[in-house]
């Protein structure tokens, strides 16, 4: 038995004497700790190294107190197994050399065995579990369908992902062709992460913002929904499309046990947006972590007023930004576990 359990009952619905909190990418880059591991290993050696992946998840859990671990990985280690090159580069982020741009390149894609492409994320839980000895749930991951092909045809990052966007709209066919294997494959990879022992999975569409409503639905949120249905059986699934307050309603009723917002949707409209049906997960903008610590203590507690401590996991409408100082992390999660109705 999980000894805080407060995130699994949050997902449930069920009253709470507070809301749980985490942090998107709490396992990372603002820690000192984890970048004097950064500075030793290079960014997938940590990811395929599953003792340094578990060091890393659970580092959050010590040094900043959250309610639930998210395993220490990336969203690109799909487009990996599926015979897709990704590279880190310093500086510039997610580079993919050979961008998927054709037939012949999405044909090249697989949907590969996730045993053996992705084993050691699956050690990475096993080990993760644990040294969290059920201290907190663990949370796998993956990108939706839509962010990791953004990535694959685009090539790098982008402000608008004009390439991947061209590509659906001239070559629809070749496109949902290539969705449709990157959906085969997070499915598949997901049920090994449930095999393995996470406690919940959450998929972030960290580009369907970049899609108007109606494209959303044709090149993302379908896709999403498969990975939904799939899971669901077998584990409580949170959705998280940043941008995507357009579709809250839609989202509200795919069976997802929890929703994502981002910090350009209040409270007040994503209750509203959800009929109030569905737990919600968010929504600080990352950057007000670098306001004095007094001012973060109290917006973290107006931000739980607004949304309500039931159907409520407090967290960050996006990940946690890597200048932000520790305490000021910690006074954020302090401020939610300190809550008193």
């Amino acid at each position: 038995m999980i000894k805080n359990d407060l995130f699994l009952r949050a997902l449930k619905g069920e009253t709470v004497s507070r809301p749980p909190v985490w942090m998107m990418r709490q396992a990372g880059r603002y820690l000192p700790d984890f970048m004097k591991l950064k500075e030793k290993y290079d960014f997938f050696t940590r990811c395929r190294t599953p003792e340094l992946a578990t060091e890393i998840t659970v580092m959050p859990i010590h040094q900043v107190g959250t309610d639930a671990a998210i395993l220490f990985s990336d969203i690109l280690v799909v487009p990996q197994a599926m015979n897709i090159e990704v590279e880190m580069k310093p500086g510039l982020g997610p580079w993919l050399p050979h961008p998927i741009r054709d037939k012949k390149g999405v044909d090249a894609a697989v949907v590969p065995n996730v045993y053996e492409e992705l084993g050691y994320v699956y050690d990475a839980i096993k080990l993760t579990k644990e040294a969290l000895n059920d201290e907190v749930p663990l949370i796998g991951f993956a990108g939706s369908p839509w962010t990791i092909f953004c990535y694959c045809v685009q090539g790098q990052g982008s402000k608008n992902f004009d390439k991947a966007k061209a590509f659906c709209f001239s070559e629809p066919e070749l496109a949902h062709q290539l969705l449709q294997k990157i959906t085969d494959t997070t499915i598949a990879y997901l049920k090994g992460k449930v095999e393995a022992g996470v406690d919940a999975v959450q998929v972030f569409d960290s580009w369907g913002g970049m899609l108007s409503p109606e494209d959303y639905q044709t090149f993302s949120w379908q896709y999403m929904q498969q990975i939904i249905d799939a899971l669901r059986p077998d584990i409580p699934v949170i959705a998280f499309g940043k941008g995507c307050w357009f579709a809250l309603e839609h989202m509200s009723k795919s069976g997802a046990a929890a929703l994502g917002v981002d910090w350009t949707c209040s409270p007040e409209v994503a209750r509203k947006l959800t009929n109030n049906s569905i737990t919600l997960q968010g929504n600080f903008d990352p950057s007000r972590l670098l306001s004095p610590i007094p001012e973060i203590e109290k917006m973290a507690l107006e931000m739980l007023n607004r949304f309500g401590k039931d159907k409520y996991i407090a967290n960050l409408g996006h990940g946690i930004l890597p200048n932000i100082p520790v305490d000021h992390a910690k006074a954020f999660v302090n401020a939610i576990k300190n809550y008193e109705s």
